[in-house]
């Protein structure tokens, strides 16, 4: 399983860990991904979505429909 936000698309960052002496090595960020049932109300079932921590405050913020839409997802 991927490591991506199925709503905002956030993937893992990429980049340089640099130590004191300035050696560097390659280092990832992962995303802070939830795995969440959400009730859709307009197919009257539940979605189980894999979000990260910043989709899912969006989802609380707008509802899941306006959520899907404003991202453009399909479920």
């Amino acid at each position: 399983m991927s490591r991506v936000c199925q709503l905002t698309g956030k993937k893992p960052g990429v980049g340089n860990k640099v130590s004191h002496s300035q050696r560097k090595t390659r280092k990832r960020w992962l995303p802070n991904l939830i795995t969440q049932k959400f009730w859709l109300e307009s197919e009257q079932r539940w979605v189980k979505m894999r979000v990260s921590t910043r989709g899912l405050r969006t989802i609380k913020k707008l509802g899941l429909e306006k959520a899907l839409k404003k991202y453009g997802v399909k479920v």
